[in-house]
């Protein structure tokens, strides 16, 4: 793995036909998970796995949009970067809604769904953030498509704390604990992309 991530020079630009095919496989992967942790999430009742289910939906549509922009100039690649950026940060602030639902009407999750398809979930990260982690130090779309890939993996983790926590525990808490800080780390990374998006832009503008 060391030897696949250090071996390829920095892209420049739209990333070549390596990146392409990266998000063509990261595209695909992450349609068939976020299908598949929907159904999950609503049958274990699981803040946690609905949570991961939407990042998998709207790093899908994501990596769909950056497949569309990569022949595009600077401009527009940061553009489509900055509202990327506000998704990402949007999905934090409606997971801390869905918690706090959760936490007034909700029941404790079923602990043995949450950690099987938590582990099937964090296997596909890894292997799309080893795809994709060449690309982490690119223009704000490039780092916006890697911290996708690198932040779904950190929550399959956390996922799968949580499943050990709600089945010692038998309670919801440790389902809305890990949601919450799933949030917490999407509006951190939405922020960390619309601030380097910005910074191209206004470095865009000033050439004009």
């Amino acid at each position: 793995m060391a030897q696949h991530c250090h071996t390829h020079d920095m892209p420049s630009g739209g990333g070549g036909a390596g990146f392409r095919r990266a998000l063509w496989i990261a595209l695909i992967a992450n349609g068939a998970m976020f299908a598949l942790e929907v159904a999950a999430g609503i049958g274990s009742g699981s803040v946690a796995l609905l949570a991961d289910a939407i990042d998998f939906g709207g790093d899908a549509a994501n990596y769909a949009v950056s497949l569309a922009v990569l022949a595009m100039g600077l401009a527009w690649r940061a553009r489509v970067a900055w509202v990327k950026g506000l998704f990402m940060a949007g999905f934090g602030v409606f997971i801390i809604g869905r918690a706090a639902w959760a936490a007034l009407y909700g029941d404790a999750p079923e602990a043995v769904t949450m950690g099987v398809v938590g582990m099937l979930a964090l296997a596909v990260n890894i292997g799309v953030a080893w795809l994709l982690y060449a690309w982490r130090e690119g223009d704000a779309n490039m780092r916006s498509v890697w911290l996708c890939s690198r932040n779904d993996a950190l929550g399959n983790i956390a996922v799968l704390l949580a499943s050990v926590g709600v089945f010692g525990t038998g309670s919801r808490w440790p389902d809305l604990a890990v949601a919450l800080v799933m949030s917490s780390l999407a509006i951190s990374s939405g922020r960390s992309v619309l601030r380097q998006a910005s910074a191209e832009l206004r470095s865009v503008a000033g050439r004009a």
